[in-house]
């Protein structure tokens, strides 16, 4: 199939525009790794008109697609983390153009995984963690069982997450495959929730219980990286730390993320008088 496709990169590897292009084939019979497609082209720019373009092609009884992403898409994606496909692309996939080397620094980087990207992928994903979980707990006092369920399944895919950043690994399409090896505990809580024969809302009970300590004793370390941006200044209103360019990231998780900081004592509360004298305005700081 690659062979077919050379003349489809070839025209986009003399683009002065192009840095880097990826071939990705299927190797299962169903994959969702290539989306059930035959093989993958992926092509990475330095910018574009869309940061995002796609074309299908097909041949005989095989089919292909070419994706063109921007640098800062690309980026956008694996600090986010909101393409998994993506990781598994960069690291296993075979480099037909690499202009200056830029996949190859990209895969390099991604295997080594620096620390200021690991703590802001603990951060966001912590974020999630801890809004799923919060709103899990809501329903189960509320009765609203399956609810619950669908909310502690979720925090519970983001504490798997969780676990692989804490090894300086990203995830992968078959994060639970990956867990099951880093972190057996987590696997095992899920496996419970998911195949346990128990009543719906005992197994949601329970495993609400088990799943406190496993959270909270991420609490510390998934909070540097918001700890670290509000260390630079004293103290911060809640549209500041929304504007505020690495904790934009955070996206709609963020209030809540920080009242739970601010619950749990690592973000505190600095109060400044407003014209009225029964109101104060909010500010948040660290010490």
């Amino acid at each position: 199939m690659e062979a077919l496709l050379r003349p489809i990169y070839q025209e986009r590897a003399s683009d002065p525009n192009t840095l880097g292009i990826l071939h990705i084939q299927k190797k299962e019979k169903v994959s969702p790794l290539t989306d059930t497609f035959d093989s993958i082209l992926l092509v990475i720019t330095k910018d574009a008109e869309r940061p995002i373009f796609t074309k299908h092609y097909s041949y005989h009884n095989q089919k292909a697609a070419l994706h063109t992403i921007t640098e800062k898409q690309l980026q956008k994606w694996l600090t986010l983390g909101k393409n998994p496909k993506l990781v598994d692309w960069l690291l296993n996939s075979r480099i037909l153009f690499d202009r200056n080397e830029f996949i190859t620094h990209l895969k390099k980087e991604l295997d080594e995984f620096p620390e200021r990207g690991r703590k802001i992928r603990m951060g966001i994903e912590f974020a999630r963690l801890t809004r799923r979980y919060l709103e899990g707990k809501v329903f189960y006092d509320q009765q609203n069982y399956l609810d619950a369920y669908t909310e502690l399944v979720d925090s519970l895919h983001h504490l798997a997450r969780l676990a692989i950043f804490e090894r300086g690994m990203h995830p992968e399409v078959l994060v639970w495959k990956q867990v099951k090896v880093l972190d057996p505990a987590i696997y095992k809580l899920y496996d419970e929730l998911v195949s346990s024969s128990e009543p719906l809302q005992k197994r949601v009970e329970l495993l609400f219980l088990a799943s406190d300590f496993l959270i909270h004793s991420r609490t510390k370390e998934a909070a540097l990286h918001i700890q670290e941006v509000l260390a630079q200044k004293p103290y911060w209103s809640i549209q500041e730390i929304h504007e505020q360019a690495e904790l934009k990231n955070y996206s709609t998780d963020l209030e809540v993320y920080i009242e739970f900081l601010v619950e749990k004592g690592i973000i505190f509360i600095e109060e400044h008088q407003t014209k009225s004298s029964q109101i104060m305005h909010r500010y948040y700081r660290v010490v």
